[in-house]
């Protein structure tokens, strides 16, 4: 993944770029030795909005939320070589929300032990609330952010893929067409582009988008 993509994964916010980039650089490191690293760096473009966008949802503050990512990136790698996941006991959907609600309670954990963050009664009992809540049984507030941030990571890293495979002419007339809903004529105006065009790029670039989610959804293990 070049500067560019990294730049175009977090465009307009640059304070999560930097920390999405420092991340990524700091988990490869860490798999420094192991011959998947590239399918590992993958696994990170594809999941780690999804696991901060939990993590910051459920209480943390952006940094321990990145922290979080790392953690249970790493897990899950270490996990994966010792052939501890098993597609028949679960999805893999609900394996990767545990493997991540275990890590947001370690960042609870190391929150409450740091003397130097008390900031009185009120703010312990509502930090505690919070790890309570994530560490509910039933898993019904960690379950419903996770099904919803799901969707929307699945949608995002589709069309992440998708962009990689078509033309960026493709792809701007199926984003203006499909995804932002112009009507035929305004695309072929703004983009000056032909009808045929626009229709052919929504027939191509929707069979990509298609066969992207049907990948991810179908994603039940980490090889």
């Amino acid at each position: 993944m070049s500067e560019g993509d990294e730049e175009k994964t977090n465009e307009g916010d640059p304070v999560l770029a930097q920390a999405y980039a420092k991340t990524r650089k700091s988990l490869i490191a860490r798999l420094d030795n192991w011959e998947d690293q590239r399918t590992w760096d993958e696994f990170y473009q594809t999941y780690w909005r999804l696991i901060y966008s939990v993590a910051v949802k459920a209480g943390l503050r952006s940094d321990e939320a990145f922290d979080c990512v790392q953690e249970t990136i790493l897990s899950i790698a270490k996990q994966s070589k010792k052939k501890l996941y098993d597609p028949e006991q679960g999805s893999f959907k609900t394996w990767l929300m545990n493997m991540t609600r275990w890590r947001i309670n370690d960042q609870f954990r190391k929150r409450k032990k740091d003397t130097a963050m008390i900031a009185g009664d009120w703010e312990n009992d509502r930090k505690t609330a919070v790890i309570d809540r994530v560490e509910d049984p039933n898993g019904d507030v960690l379950s419903r952010l996770w099904n919803v941030e799901w969707k929307k990571n699945v949608a995002d890293a589709a069309l992440s893929r998708v962009k990689a495979q078509v033309s960026p002419k493709q792809y701007q007339i199926f984003d203006c067409y499909v995804i932002k809903q112009w009507d035929a004529k305004r695309v072929q105006d703004q983009l000056n582009v032909s009808m045929a065009q626009v229709y052919l790029a929504k027939h191509r670039v929707g069979a990509v988008l298609k066969r992207e989610l049907a990948k991810l959804e179908d994603e039940d293990n980490v090889d």
